[in-house]
Order: C-alpha cells, then sequence, then structure tokens
C-alpha cells in the first residue's frame, strides 16, 4: 500500500511544468504506480487548461499551450511517442530476477550500467540521467543496510519493488520519498524478497556513524 506521496504544492508544480527535472522525473514515475495521484494530476492539469482559456477569453493571454508537449516534457517522453510494451524494455534484471519500473523510468533502463556489489547485502547500478542527477537503482537483500548518513543535498527515492525502513518510517511499493539535510536515516530491508529502489542524489551522501564515516571522502563515488 502506497503511503507516501508528494505534497500538493509539488504535483501542483509538476502539473503546471514548474518542477526541477530530476523531481518531475520520480513524482512522474510515482504517478504510474499511484492511483490517487494520478487523479490529482489529472484534475490539476484540467484546472490550468481552464484557466489558461479563460485568461485567452478575457484578452489576458494570447498564448496558445500545447498540453501534449507540455505533458511529454513533464513526463520525460517525446511528445510523438506512443508508450509500447515491445520497444524498449521495462525491465531490469538482477541475477535472474526481473523487476517491472514505472513507464517514466522505462527509456533509462537501457542507459543502466552492469550491477555491483557495494557492502553487505547491497547491489547498485548507475543510470545515465545526464545532466539531470546521479542516480541509481540499489537492491538491498534481506537484512541489506545502507549506513546512517544524512545529505549534503536531496535526494529522491521512489520504492521499485519490496519495502524496506530507515528508523524514520517504512516504506512500501509506490512510495515517494524526499530527504535533505534535515534527514539522518539508516535505510534497510527486512523483507525475504528484498527491495529495490530508484534514487537521485544531487550531492554526496554524508555519513554520520561508526566506521562508514570514513567512506565519506569517497561517497561520491559510491552514492
Amino acid at each position: 500500500m502506497i503511503n507516501f506521496h508528494p505534497s500538493q504544492q509539488q504535483l501542483r508544480e509538476f502539473a503546471q511544468g514548474l518542477s526541477a527535472p530530476a523531481l518531475s522525473l520520480v513524482i512522474s514515475a510515482h504517478a504510474d504506480m499511484c492511483p490517487i495521484c494520478r487523479k490529482q494530476l489529472a484534475q490539476m492539469e484540467r484546472e490550468s487548461a481552464k484557466a489558461l482559456d479563460d485568461a485567452r477569453l478575457v484578452g489576458q493571454s494570447e498564448q496558445v499551450v500545447d498540453f501534449a508537449s507540455m505533458l511529454a516534457d513533464i513526463t520525460c517522453l517525446p511528445a510523438a511517442e506512443v508508450p509500447s510494451s515491445n520497444s524498449i524494455s521495462r525491465q531490469i534484471e538482477l541475477d535472474g530476477r526481473k523487476f517491472t519500473v514505472p513507464r517514466a523510468l522505462k527509456r533509462y533502463v537501457e542507459k543502466t550500467g552492469n550491477w555491483s556489489h557495494l557492502l553487505g547485502n547491497l547491489w547498485q547500478a548507475p543510470v545515465d540521467l545526464g545532466p539531470v542527477g546521479k542516480a541509481n537503482f540499489i537492491f538491498m537483500q534481506k537484512e541489506g543496510r545502507v549506513p546512517e548518513h544524512t545529505h549534503r543535498g536531496t535526494e529522491l527515492t521512489l520504492v521499485i519493488d519490496g519495502e524496506f525502513s530507515d528508523g524514520i518510517s517504512h516504506y512500501d511499493t509506490g512510495d515517494f520519498i524526499l530527504m535533505d539535510s534535515n534527514n539522518t536515516h539508516a535505510p534497510y530491508s527486512e523483507a525475504s524478497e528484498g527491495c529495490l529502489v530508484f534514487t537521485i542524489v544531487d550531492a554526496p551522501l554524508h555519513f554520520t556513524s561508526g566506521i562508514a564515516r570514513l567512506l565519506n571522502p569517497f561517497s561520491h563515488l559510491f552514492f
């Protein structure tokens, strides 16, 4: 069950095409998985369209808005592209296990690098987003744990499959998570099938406890 969603302000800015690219991508992928947010976004988009139509009628705006192109920009898909399950794979694979990714992440499957073992029961595959930010798929096997850390910037996370906790909350498939320098947490999974997340950071993590603090000079190489 999805319990964590973007805020109303984040959804409204997304619907208006005002979100930063990284946030737009994660909100779009979350909406692919969340019927509640899809419904809210559809309503917000209708309201935005009506407001612009009303503005044109009273002479406040002569601008013609191509909403198909706007939505394509928001969801990071070309305007002319029709999603097809046959054109690009929607699955990533780790040790023979396949995971289906949300439609908004589909185009990045082919831009995902090889899996590498980090530490303990953690695995990571880098995703080439270009200038959007540093992204990774991270898989936590059962008892996998990311060392306790805070953030020099922001960390956007979407739970693709499974569930995990971090000392702050418990997260399930589809949950949207935004962390910054105000948050300190230590993600771990106790799920028998493990947990796959997609995460974007705009600055290296800062580890805060134990021997993991020795990783801080090199954290940009791993997370």
